[in-house]
């Protein structure tokens, strides 16, 4: 048994080729022979109206390098978000020791009168 690739992995010559070949099948056939492909009848009408607008820059395959270079810059803010959070936690909380403190002991200003 073959691997079924994904859907947005087909290439355009294999989406055009899937197209071609389902273009005379009835609702039935269609869907026995996308069963086959591991993808669904809706991929196979999506990919015709993408080749009939001409709109297939939004289905470019994303490069290697590129998804590295987006997952390290992804795991680089997640660090610095984690470290804002924990610096914006321990402002709030000497910011709510400092308020107890002056409301138990008082001010100092108002002693050095």
């Amino acid at each position: 048994m073959k691997k079924e690739k994904r859907p947005q992995d087909w290439t355009l010559e294999e989406r055009l080729n899937m197209i071609i070949s389902c273009g005379a099948l009835d609702d039935e056939a269609l869907s026995e022979l996308c069963r086959e492909q591991g993808i669904y009848p809706h991929h196979v009408a999506q990919w015709k109206l993408d080749f009939a607008n001409g709109s297939q820059s939004d289905n470019k395959p994303v490069s290697r390098n590129e998804v590295k270079t987006l997952k390290h810059e992804n795991k680089a803010l997640k660090k610095e978000l984690n470290r804002k959070d924990k610096a914006l936690a321990e402002t709030a909380a000497l910011l709510v020791l400092q308020k107890k403190v002056t409301e138990i002991w008082g001010s100092d200003e108002d002693s050095s009168l």
